[in-house]
């Protein structure tokens, strides 16, 4: 296996801390700045989340932006200007195109209970599309183990598109000592949303924590042994 590994731990991700929420950010992100951090190939966002019950992102703008969010734990009610509404869930996959613009709240309905969820940003391989949404129930896919593909922009049957041609999101919920493969592309971006995995040549990864493969092949990963291990992966040519 050639080509670099970098690992990225959760406490060394910068974060933002409001009495609602606290954040996350694999890149460079609102106030944190890094010209030296501002993505890894075309994945440019991505930050976990935890929202407070009965809190959460009130109406704001988007646009040119592929938006993947992935909930982990709770649930989280989106609401757009162009009259798209969907209460997001674990094993729920949604996109939202903002293309020429649009405005969406995400908001925690949940008076007591906190949400945990992931949002990823994808550049687009187009700009001033039609906005869009979609959204699917893939949690029959991932219980069958192994990586699932959950959105695509190649053209692969997968729960949502996205549009962008070089990029593939997975994710798996992985049973204890489960080993996977790993995409083999330009880049590939792992993020353990719960657990932990062994990575083939970089060691343990616990959650929050991410690595940044850069030519490196098709490295597999190995759930942890107690708790296997919920992952996202994207790779980007």
């Amino acid at each position: 296996m050639s080509g670099q590994i970098m690992v990225q731990r959760a406490a060394d991700r910068p974060r933002t801390r409001l009495p609602w929420l606290d954040s996350s950010h694999s890149f460079s992100f609102g106030s944190h700045y890094d010209p030296a951090n501002m993505g890894h190939g075309l994945l440019i966002v991505n930050n976990d989340d935890r929202v407070q019950a009965g809190t959460g992102f009130s109406t704001h703008p988007h646009e040119d932006m592929e938006i993947v969010t992935w909930v982990l734990e709770g649930a989280l009610e989106h609401k757009d200007s162009e009259g798209n509404r969907g209460l997001l869930y674990p094993g729920l996959a949604q996109r939202m195109s903002a293309g020429t613009g649009i405005w969406h709240s995400e908001m925690n309905p949940s008076p007591t209970d906190d949400v945990h969820f992931v949002q990823m940003w994808v550049l687009p391989d187009e700009s001033s599309i039609t906005p869009g949404y979609q959204q699917l129930d893939i949690n029959g896919e991932l219980d069958k183990g192994g990586l699932v593909p959950i959105a695509s922009g190649t053209g692969r049957d997968a729960a949502i598109t996205i549009h962008q041609r070089g990029a593939e999101l997975w994710g798996g919920r992985l049973r204890p000592g489960e080993t996977v493969g790993l995409p083999d592309n330009r880049h590939v971006h792992l993020f353990v949303a719960a657990g932990s995995v062994e990575l083939e040549g970089a060691g343990t990864l616990q959650e929050g924590d991410a690595a940044r493969l850069s030519g490196a092949g098709s490295a597999r990963i190995t759930a942890g042994a107690e708790r296997g291990a919920e992952v996202l992966v994207w790779e980007t040519a």
